[in-house]
């Protein structure tokens, strides 16, 4: 199956699919809010992973160094990009390109990158080749125009601009001149916290006993800390319990700069005003797990800040989704945030208003309890695993909008009608094949040995060898087809007639009994290598593990298994037509999946179950090849008309090229047909559905329709991309919004070289037949004459 892309597995199930993520931002351990932004999100993306069963390996990062430290970063930080090297931001995108990501997420602030208005990351954009969904921290009303030129071509060159507030949606629009169809808005992400009474954490906070007022973040003059030891002046002759709590480090731009020159002065305020038992200071960056407590055991959360302007923040985020009584000033975040009464606004620079409202709120429990309850409720939809979800929307749908805008980039080049069919190259093939059999995996063309064999892969690889010996008759195929045959005996278990799958590379099996699916291929491998075979020995081998495997195929339950059982039985029986066992297998397999079709077939889904997932084609094929082979005209209609169907579904309405189910969700009834990823397995499998439509019609159009489907590895497809490797012979794993999986597996390339030897069999068989006629027509006109 294609690596490590996700998909099919060779058992027949499906893997999980995981989008790859790449981040473009500072992270921890630097202090920064946007890093802490990125990290939180990415572990959000992690657990949504983690649920689904699948390995957190698809997310990295590539962080922004400030100019003046450097950071001992954790093992998703792949790449470091110092924040004033304009040549950095070239190397990650090109870095960027040739790794497996599909979708970037670039967290911006002006003052995280380098250059004039932080414009060095255009750089990277510019020079990037994915899908980008880029996040604003910071949108301004009123920008210079270095800020607005900024942010306008960094919006231009990213596929989904992400903000925090509908404020900054309109701002981008007016102001900017954003598309509102290029912009989403998803509410800044916050701890999963249980609603839970202040008094609990209290005792680890040093807040025992006491009413307890929170200010939280990296401190900076624009935080109106001031302001609030001013109100809280007025406070403490009402209320002397209360105890006011400024958590967080001295931002560290500011300390270069200024050192603590502010905190010094606030702590002088805090003497002056003789509130040294009611203030205190925890002048470090607080981890996660503490904060979560000292907001819990906040009575109230205080935001007193400065600036009108400030279009998010992430320290009144956590406060609401917490459930605290919020007290602010009317910055932009806060107006939207705590509409409807989900908290308690002042005007700034105003100690009276605000120790009045401190006032009110320390006297009145059932207040502080309503503002609580409709802040968490309101929260819920705030947490890391909500908003993780949002954004995983984001890079899907930004790899589709990638890949439409790479498709509205090109044009058709038009196809003539019998477009020359390249030579038939082993060389991948036999890259991949080694003394034991085929591996199943590859890092772009070179064979990755980690992974192993598996009989799935050798079963095609049996086919494609049996395929290329009768088209062609070269002996130097032989010593492959052996291997292949080699690796399916020692997979049959002699005794059950089951089939092993999965072989490590050390040449121990991994498992007792393989899948459905790997026990049907088997099964149709050896039918096709009996029905093709000339060497005595070779057929002696491939029939006796035939009828071995044939015993137990009767129990499969999997449709696609015994579709593959039944093709199996069909190609023996081209070559031994009175087998009784084979011909009722076939027979009786045929039935069942015909009835099955009928079972769940309606008006808009002519189908076999529920859901089109890998294979697919596969599925008609049976019933066409059983319907001519056993002369059944039901079964041939039943294959015909679903074969219609699903081609019908898989063509672009516009153009008329081939267009995949993908497996990143498949196409579930009733539900939206996922794009991609596109795999070439189900490629191979149309081109030999409509090969039958064809030997069972004689219709020109099923001959038309391979041609068709054949062109989607040149190109013909929704991203106009080629996927045949005329260097190596091998295919690339797959289609994606953005490109092509540069990895060359075996699934892949074997499904390209079945679709390769079938069009030459193909055109061989049309050139016999225009030969025929040709020659019969001068017959018939000698014999007029």
């Amino acid at each position: 199956m294609p690596y490590p892309e996700g998909g099919v597995a060779a058992n027949g199930g499906t893997v999980d699919k995981q989008v790859r993520v790449a981040f473009v931002s500072t992270y921890p351990p630097r202090q920064c809010g946007i890093g802490t932004f990125s990290h939180d999100l990415l572990s959000g993306l992690q657990e949504i992973h983690a649920s689904r069963g699948v390995a957190n390996t698809n997310l990295q990062v590539v962080a922004i160094d400030s100019a003046h430290y450097r950071y001992d970063y954790p093992p998703e930080v792949r790449l470091q990009i110092r924040d004033h090297r304009m040549g950095d931001y070239r190397e990650a995108a090109e870095f960027l390109n040739l790794s497996p990501v599909g979708a970037v997420s670039l967290q911006h602030e002006y003052g995280i990158f380098g250059g004039e208005d932080g414009n060095h990351v255009i750089h990277l954009l510019r020079t990037l080749k994915r899908p980008v969904g880029t996040t604003l921290h910071t949108v301004m009303d009123e920008p210079t125009p270095g800020q607005r030129e900024t942010l306008r071509t960094i919006c231009a060159l990213s596929t989904f601009v992400v903000v925090q507030t509908q404020r900054a949606v309109d701002m981008l629009d007016q102001v900017f001149g954003v598309p509102r169809k290029k912009i989403v808005m998803i509410h800044h992400g916050t701890p999963d916290v249980p609603f839970l009474d202040p008094a609990f954490y209290k005792d680890q906070c040093g807040a025992e006993g006491r009413r307890m007022i929170l200010t939280f973040g990296l401190i900076n003059p624009n935080k109106g800390v001031e302001y609030a030891i001013e109100a809280l002046s007025n406070v403490v002759s009402e209320f002397p319990d209360v105890l006011y709590i400024v958590l967080g480090a001295t931002h560290p731009e500011v300390k270069r700069r200024f050192g603590e020159s502010y905190r010094l002065s606030l702590e002088q305020l805090v003497k002056e005003k003789g509130l040294a038992n009611n203030v205190v200071f925890h002048n470090q960056f607080v981890p996660k797990e503490q904060l979560i407590k000292f907001l819990v055991a906040a009575d109230i959360y205080l935001t007193p800040y400065l600036s009108k302007q400030q279009i998010v923040s992430g320290t009144l985020a956590y406060a609401v989704a917490c459930g605290k009584a919020v007290v602010s000033t009317p910055y932009w975040y806060a107006e939207e945030l705590l509409a409807d009464d989900k908290g308690v606004l002042v005007p700034f620079r105003d100690s009276g208003a605000l120790a009045a409202q401190l006032k009110t709120l320390l006297a009145d429990q059932r207040l502080r309890d309503r503002l609580r309850k409709r802040a968490y409720r309101f929260g819920r939809q705030m947490t890391w695993r909500e908003v993780a979800g949002s954004y995983l929307k984001v890079f899907e749908n930004a790899m589709e909008e990638y890949g439409m805008q790479a498709v509205a980039a090109h044009t058709w080049v038009k196809a003539t009608d019998q477009p020359s069919l390249p030579d038939v190259n082993l060389n991948h093939l036999r890259a991949m094949t080694d003394d034991v059999g085929m591996l199943q995996h590859a890092f772009f063309m070179t064979p990755d040995r980690i992974h192993g064999y598996c009989t799935d892969d050798n079963a095609r690889a049996l086919i494609v060898a049996t395929m290329n010996w009768h088209l062609m008759a070269d002996e130097s195929i032989l010593p492959l087809l052996q291997t292949y045959l080699a690796f399916v005996n020692h997979a049959i278990d002699r005794e059950t007639g089951k089939i092993r799958n999965f072989m490590s590379y050390a040449r121990k099996w991994t498992e007792e009994v393989g899948s459905e699916d790997s026990h049907g291929r088997t099964v149709w491998a050896l039918g096709h290598c009996v029905a093709h075979m000339p060497t005595d020995a070779v057929l002696s081998l491939a029939m006796r593990l035939f009828n071995r495997a044939l015993a137990p195929s009767g129990m499969v339950k999997s449709p696609r298994a015994a579709a593959y059982v039944v093709l199996g039985c069909l190609e023996y029986l081209n070559r031994f037509g009175g087998d009784r066992e084979a011909m009722e297998v076939a027979y009786g397999g045929a039935r069942r999946l015909a009835d099955q079709l009928r079972s769940n077939t309606s008006s808009d889904w002519v189908w076999f179950e529920d859901i089109l997932s890998y294979d697919n084609a596969r599925l008609p094929q049976t019933l066409i090849a059983a319907g001519r082979r056993l002369k059944d005209e039901e079964l041939l209609q039943d294959g015909l008309r679903s074969l219609e169907w699903l081609l019908d579904v898989q063509t672009d309405p516009k153009d008329g090229h081939i267009s995949l189910v993908g497996t990143a969700g498949w196409y579930c009834r009733g539900g939206e047909r996922a794009r991609f990823d596109q795999q070439p397995l189900e490629i191979s499998a149309l081109i030999d559905a409509c090969y039958e439509a064809y030997l069972a019609t004689g219709e020109d159009r099923w001959s038309n329709r391979m041609e068709r489907c054949f062109n989607w590895f040149f190109g013909r497809n929704d991203v106009r991309k080629v996927l045949y490797d005329f260097t190596s012979g091998g295919c690339y794993d797959g289609l994606h919004p953005t490109g092509v999986n540069q990895n060359e597996g075996a699934e892949s390339t074997l499904s390209w070289l079945m679709a390769l030897h079938r069009m030459h069999q193909v055109r061989n068989e049309q050139i016999v037949t225009a030969a025929t006629t040709s020659a019969s027509n001068r017959e018939v006109a000698g014999t007029s004459e």
